[in-house]
This record gives C-alpha cells, sequence and structure tokens, in this order.
C-alpha cells in the first residue's frame, strides 16, 4: 500500500498573509511542517503543494519534492489535482500552518485507512485544555459517535466536543470523488469543507491522541509557537 503525504500551502490566508514563510527559530514555517511529516514511518513520499511562486522558490531550498499547482479554492482540490496522476492509495493532507506537527499523530490517523476497507476518510482529535481553548473560534470543535465517527464539525461550542487537529486522511478514490462534490450549506455556513463529506451522507473515522497542537492562525498564535520552539 502507497501512502503520501501533501502539505497544500498558500499565501493568502485572511487572517494572516504569507505565514507559510513566518520565520521560526530561523526557519520558514513550512519547513518546520515539511520536516516533521518526514519522521513519519508510514509515509513513503511528502510533498509541499503551492500556487505561490515565494512559497515554491522557499520550499525549493530544502526539498525537491515541491509542486506549482492552479489556484484552486481549497487545500483539497490542490491534494486532488496533484495526487490524481500518482501511484498511491492514500493521501495524507498536512495543514501547512501546524510546525508542532507530530509524525506519530499522522501514522496513527492513517492507520483505521490501511486496516479498514469500509474507511474512507479519517481526522484526528484531542481534548480540550481549557475554557479559553473550547471558546476560541478558530478551534474547531467535532464531536463522535460511539464508533468514532464525526457527528459534527463547528467553530462553536459543542456539547462534549473534541479538538478538532486538521490533519485528513483520505482514500485516494474518495479523494477525487470529494473534491469533485458541490460546495454545502453547512460548508459555507461554517467555512468547514469536511461537512461537505458529512452533508453527502459519507463517514469520517475520528482518531483519537492525546497529542495537543497549536496551529498557527494568527500572528498571536506565531508567538506561541516561536516560544515552544525555543525551549527544545
Amino acid at each position: 500500500m502507497k501512502i503520501i503525504g501533501i502539505i497544500p500551502a498558500r499565501y493568502g490566508s485572511t487572517r494572516f498573509p504569507g505565514k507559510p514563510l513566518a520565520d521560526i527559530a530561523g526557519k520558514p514555517m513550512i519547513q518546520w511542517v515539511y520536516e516533521g511529516a518526514l519522521k513519519s514511518k508510514i509515509l513513503g513520499r511528502v510533498i509541499i503543494a503551492t500556487d505561490d511562486k515565494r512559497i515554491f522558490q522557499c520550499a525549493g531550498r530544502f526539498t525537491k519534492d515541491v509542486v506549482m499547482t492552479p489556484e484552486f479554492k481549497s487545500g483539497t482540490d490542490r491534494l486532488a489535482f496533484v495526487s490524481e496522476n500518482m501511484d498511491c492509495d492514500i493521501v495524507v493532507n498536512i495543514q501547512g500552518d501546524e510546525p508542532l506537527i507530530d509524525a506519530n499523530v499522522i501514522d496513527s490517523a492513517v492507520k483505521p485507512l490501511a486496516e479498514n476497507s469500509g474507511i474512507d476518510a479519517a481526522t484526528v482529535a484531542t481534548e480540550f485544555e481549557s475554557e479559553t481553548e473550547k471558546s476560541n473560534p478558530n478551534n474547531v470543535k467535532v464531536i463522535t459517535d460511539k464508533k468514532n465517527f464525526a457527528i459534527y464539525f463547528s467553530r462553536l461550542p459543542l456539547p462534549a466536543a473534541l479538538k478538532h487537529i486538521g490533519l485528513y486522511v483520505y482514500k485516494k478514490d474518495f479523494l477525487i470523488k470529494f473534491s469533485k462534490m458541490a460546495q454545502t450549506e453547512l460548508e459555507l455556513k461554517e467555512k468547514l469543507e469536511q461537512l461537505r463529506i458529512l452533508e453527502n451522507g459519507y463517514k469520517i473515522y475520528v482518531t483519537k491522541t492525546v497529542y495537543n497542537t497549536i496551529g498557527v492562525d494568527t500572528k498571536e498564535d506565531l508567538e506561541k509557537v516561536r516560544k515552544i520552539i525555543s525551549r527544545r
């Protein structure tokens, strides 16, 4: 079974433009993500996919596995574009704003798909560490059923919610199918494209982990990450 990781990276973030290039201890954030993903024991290859020349040139300084893509509305579309003609079975979407990514979490998220032919998509979640985290709309919440499949995702508070970690794993065929689905009402209202999967009647398996992370959505998040990395 061939498993690849793709890191979609765009320059034009609404809340923090240019964040993949933000400096963290002498390296751009995208390099921290890439090097973290390379530690996975399960990924056969890790590729950075971007539509921005600045990110492409930056990534080219530390890897040859960087691909220039057309402009897309979402990272999922970028994933589908890169993987469609590749020889692979499973594709992992590794967010470009997760410089603290733990390779063990990647591997644990892939495991359900690798072992169960009935699972097409999976993600990761952990317990919230504080009420402040729970109330922050930048932290996506997920609730699950008794079999660990997602019931709903939201930026708003949900009962018995876990903190969603933005790592996605797809069977390649399902990823291509997902990328061709029309956007849905809840997806647009919540600004969470994974809801498109649920609204179309498909399931997302949620791997639960004790690992917590800080996704860099704002400059304040960046400062928190810098402090954590400086203490290593």
